[in-house]
């Protein structure tokens, strides 16, 4: 399995066309974590998993719930479980719904980690990042998977892969 997954692209929808532009059938699925800020008539929606953020004025769902392989996605924008206070509501909603990857957002901030057997990716905002790697501009992340190990490579917008942002995991 490989995925893209990127978030709070705050109306940057230029931003959101490359990607969909450049990884449209070359990966197993585009993920975007909410605060997209499309409307509900535009075309890339047909192209991705997308949720509601909190700054999204479109319906989209709340959360999703996608099987890649045997993996059971959860993808969430995060705000309703209070991810900025940390995971601990995002992984009780995650095993509610036997997710073993969670994709989310809102904080703009990137981060993955691998507790419990449980993948949690923050792809950063593609577009309005904050914290220690607001400097790169934004990003996404890329995550595969094999029935040992997941990988997760973060890019910038330049789809460059940031050398020091890989990260695998035994599962």
């Amino acid at each position: 399995m490989k995925i893209l997954v990127v978030s709070d692209s705050h109306g940057d929808r230029k931003i959101i066309q490359q990607l969909v532009d450049r990884y449209d059938g070359q990966v197993d699925g585009i993920f975007h974590c909410g605060d997209s800020e499309l409307s509900l008539d535009d075309p890339l929606i047909a192209k991705m998993h997308i949720v509601q953020g909190n700054m999204d004025f479109a319906e989209f769902p709340d959360h999703e719930l996608e099987k890649i392989d045997h993996q059971t996605i959860l993808v969430t924008h995060g705000h309703h479980q209070n991810v900025n206070g940390g995971l601990l509501n995002l992984e009780l909603y995650a095993r509610s719904l036997s997710a073993n990857i969670v994709l989310f957002g809102h904080t703009h901030q990137l981060g993955v980690t691998f507790d419990d057997n449980i993948l949690f990716v923050n792809p950063g905002s593609i577009s309005q990042p904050r914290g220690e790697y607001a400097p790169l501009g934004g990003t996404y992340a890329m995550v595969s998977s094999n029935d040992q190990q997941y990988t997760i490579q973060y890019y910038n917008r330049e789809f460059q892969p940031i050398d020091n942002l890989k990260f695998s995991f035994t599962s």
